[in-house]
């Protein structure tokens, strides 16, 4: 996911996707333990888009308060 689209998210949407990417991660994780995962940059890519909608869930928060 794309900065630009995450942009265009409500505040309340994003929190829902962190939350919906992060079980997928755990998933994802264990699934690796236990077995080779297909694509293992998939974990990389999970991990990147939580954080990408994590700074901008700060950044709005931050903007907020100002």
């Amino acid at each position: 996911m794309k900065t630009s689209e995450i942009k265009e998210l409500s505040t309340a949407e994003i929190q829902e996707r962190i939350a919906t990417e992060s079980e997928a991660l755990v998933r994802l994780e264990l699934n690796h333990a236990v077995s080779p995962v297909d694509n293992p940059q998939s974990i990389r890519e999970s991990r990147r888009t939580i954080a990408r909608l994590k700074t901008i869930l700060r950044q709005r928060q931050i903007s907020e308060t100002k």
